[in-house]
């Protein structure tokens, strides 16, 4: 069984936000595989599966308490963190660009963070979407706010691009 978690922020205020791409990202794949999420709160998550290979994730705690629902998740479902993928965004890398990475810190993202306090490794693999930086707001009003018009192309095609990363390295069956 394998897990693909995407980051962000519960509720309609924040889904078009940059914060969480992690849940577009979640949200493509699920309508590629025309699944459906259904929410459980006993594991605080929104879940749609391929019943015995693949649960896709969306936690429902905010994003600095993000690890809380994926060991939950993952207690539940016996997986182990080699079966982890976490999708998030990056405000220090540019906007659009994707990168893999088989483990390594946080980078100062919260949610990131919280993953990794919560399972006690750093060896998680993780697509992370650059959203950039804002020369006129401090980083935390940038997250939390929604792309321009003009950004959008742009986020589009890095969601395609990490949707076939995904695809390559953590092959999805139906």
């Amino acid at each position: 069984m394998k897990l693909i978690v995407g980051l962000g922020n519960p509720g309609a205020k924040y889904q078009k936000t940059r914060h969480n791409i992690g849940f577009r990202l979640i949200d493509k794949l699920a309508g590629d595989l025309e699944l459906n999420f259904r929410t459980n709160q006993k594991l605080h998550s929104e879940i749609a599966t391929i019943k015995g290979s693949l649960i896709l994730m969306k936690p429902q705690t905010f994003m600095n308490n993000s690890g809380i629902a994926v060991k939950a998740v993952m207690r539940k479902q016996g997986i182990k963190p080699e079966d982890v993928l976490v999708i998030y965004d990056d405000i220090d890398m540019i906007l659009g660009k994707v990168r893999f990475k088989a483990e390594g810190s946080s980078g100062g993202h919260n949610g990131m963070q919280s993953v990794i306090d919560a399972l006690g490794t750093n060896a998680i693999a993780r697509i992370k979407i650059g959203i950039g930086r804002s020369d006129r707001l401090p980083p935390d009003k940038h997250v939390l706010g929604m792309f321009s018009k003009e950004e959008l192309p742009q986020i589009k095609m890095s969601l395609e691009e990490a949707d076939k990363l995904i695809k390559t390295k953590f092959p999805i069956e139906k």
